[in-house]
This record gives C-alpha cells, sequence and structure tokens, in this order.
C-alpha cells in the first residue's frame, strides 16, 4: 500500500527519541534501543533513533514500530531453526524478552562486496585489501559483486559512542574473547539464519545481502537470537528486479534500508561518522522512514498499519507504568 507521506511529516514532529519508564527496572541506553531490565527478563523499547556508522544521527517516523514489529515476525517464523529472547510484543514499540548472557561479538554475515561505510568490504577492497576479517579475496571483483559464499565477518562490540572494530575468528580465538567451541557452535547457528533469511527473500523478490546478529547464552547454556533479527536496520536489502541491471552499470541496486541515511550522510555531507553530525532534512527523514515500511511490507508480506498515538504516553498505558 502507498505510504501517506503527509501522516510521515506529520508523525515526524513527534518522533519517540527517547524514553524514562523507572518502573520497569534499571535502564540500559543502546543506540536505537531503551532496555529495563528486571531479575529474569527486560522490556525493550525501540526507539525512532537511526544510528550510521555507530553514531545516533536523528530519528525516522514510525522507525521503532517497523523494527519492533520486523523483528517480531522474523522471530516467530525462526523459532524452529533457532531459539530466541522474545517473549511477548505488548506495545507496538515494545518486546519483553527472556534475560541471556550477550556474547562480545557482533555476527555479520556477507554475501555481497558492497558497502559505504569505512569499514564495509567494499570500502576495505576497494583499496586494495584482499585479506578481509581473515577472508581471502581473489582479484577481479565488482563492487555490489556476489561473493562465491556468504563470509562471517565479526566485529567487536563497542561502547555507546564508540565504533565497532572488524575483527576475525583467529584474532577472536588468540584474544580469549569466547572459547572455539562456542565461536564455532556460534557461527554455524548465524549461517543457518541467514541461508534462511536469503531463501525467504529470494521468495519475496527480494535479497537479503547483509546483516548482523547477537547471540547470547541462556542459564542452561544454550545459544539464543536476542536483539534483532533480519530488519531493515541490521540487515540490507536489494530489489531482486533491480539487481543484475544495477551491477552491469556500475549502479547502487534499488534498496529499502537505512543504506539510504548512510548514503545521503556520505554523498551529500561528506561524514562517515566523525565531526558534527549533520541535520538531516525532513524529506530525507521522511523518504527514509517510507523506505523502512517498504521494507517491512516486502519482507512480511502484510500492510503495515501506523500506530499514530503519541508513542510515549501509549506505551505508558500499554505497560501500566
Amino acid at each position: 500500500m502507498p505510504v501517506d507521506m503527509q501522516l510521515l511529516r506529520e508523525l515526524a514532529e513527534r518522533t519517540l527519541e527517547g524514553t524514562d519508564l523507572p518502573g520497569l527496572g534499571r535502564r540500559i541506553e543502546g543506540k536505537v534501543r531503551d532496555s529495563y531490565v528486571g531479575e529474569k527478563q527486560r522490556t525493550i523499547v525501540v526507539t525512532d533513533r537511526v544510528s550510521c556508522f555507530d553514531v545516533v544521527v536523528g530519528t525516522l517516523p514510525l522507525k521503532g514500530q517497523v523494527l519492533n514489529q520486523a523483528a517480531a515476525f522474523w522471530f516467530e517464523k525462526t523459532r524452529e531453526l533457532a531459539p530466541n529472547h522474545l517473549l511477548s510484543v505488548p506495545d507496538p514499540c515494545v518486546s519483553i524478552v527472556k534475560e541471556v548472557e550477550i556474547l562480545p561479538v557482533e555476527w555479520v554475515y556477507r554475501g555481497y562486496l558492497t558497502g559505504v561505510s569505512s569499514t564495509s568490504i567494499w570500502t576495505a577492497y576497494e583499496k586494495g585489501a584482499r585479506d578481509y576479517c581473515g577472508h581471502r579475496l581473489p582479484d577481479g571483483l565488482h563492487m555490489h559483486e556476489r561473493l562465491a559464499e556468504p563470509l562471517l565477518t565479526p566485529t567487536t562490540k563497542a561502547e555507546q559512542g564508540e565504533h565497532d572494530e572488524l575483527t576475525s575468528r583467529d584474532e577472536i580465538l588468540r584474544r580469549g574473547v569466547i572459547s572455539e567451541e562456542l565461536y564455532d557452535r556460534a557461527a554455524a547457528l548465524g549461517h543457518r539464519l541467514f541461508a534462511a533469511g536469503q531463501a525467504w527473500a529470494a521468495q519475496q523478490g527480494m535479497i537479503l545481502v547483509d546483516t548482523k546478529y547477537e547471540l547470547g547464552l541462556d542459564d542452561r547454556g544454550d545459544l539464543i537470537v536476542a536483539d534483532e533479527i533480519h530488519t531493515p536496520d541490521s540487515s540490507r536489502y536489494w530489489y531482486a528486479d533491480s539487481y543484475e541491471a544495477a551491477l552491469q552499470e556500475g549502479a547502487n541496486p534499488k534498496s529499502f534500508d537505512k543504506e539510504y541515511v548512510r548514503r545521503w550522510l556520505v554523498e551529500e555531507r561528506g561524514y562517515r561518522g566523525d565531526g558534527p553530525i549533520p541535520e538531516i532534512p525532513l524529506d530525507v527523514r521522511c523518504e527514509a522512514a517510507a523506505r523502512y515500511i517498504e521494507a517491512y511490507e516486502a519482507v512480511t508480506g502484510s500492510a503495515f498499519e501506523p500506530n499514530t498515538e503519541p508513542p510515549e504516553a501509549r506505551i505508558r498505558r500499554n505497560l501500566g507504568v
């Protein structure tokens, strides 16, 4: 269904930038999510903040609702493939989840040679690097080309305001971040999830280009998928029918994820995560929001139903706080 751009302009004036809900537990602020930690579960509020290059650069209308509902869709769809932390969704922007011990690694899977960030595989390759996170890349590849097989390119988990750093299996094991057995178990789980995500995307006429997973351990030592999965924030999607032409022309395949915001920051403002944060114009914010909604509908096959109530008051009512 066509996105109502006038509605997005109106909602852009009252986005959910942050929350203060002390009755839910100890608050932990992430780049996009505000988490409230209880004894055995936590409440995750997905705000409208948008993070690019590991920096919060502003807000997008309805982004929190899109992300929370997209994650819920994928958690349910992959539940038989991998256990996850989701318990309930009491509000469009809120998930109640089981508390797990998050592994100190982000599990990034890449299927294509692409990206505009300073740490992207294409940026490194274009500069002449042929060893990327422990993987040897051949000469002669082109921007946006499909890799021979999906690559796991892990990163460290940075504190708020800091940048995640590329690493490798060998480096993680050398530093004793996690054990070899746990690393390989988590890596295999991620590969299964990425393959399943790519297969579903293909059925929907899309390409799941890359993604990242947060994995944790529950109190029995079982691996649990946490945070989000295959959302427009954690993943890059292209339209399958635009891919071949874009590859031949050296153009960017049509996408619907936060890559639109990243590209605007790089191409229009020369911003890659350092220095003053440029103000993102209203039209760019609304176009980005429309792409998030389009991504949700394309992935799930369901129409997105925006909740236009003031978000913080609605969350307080739905959570009883």
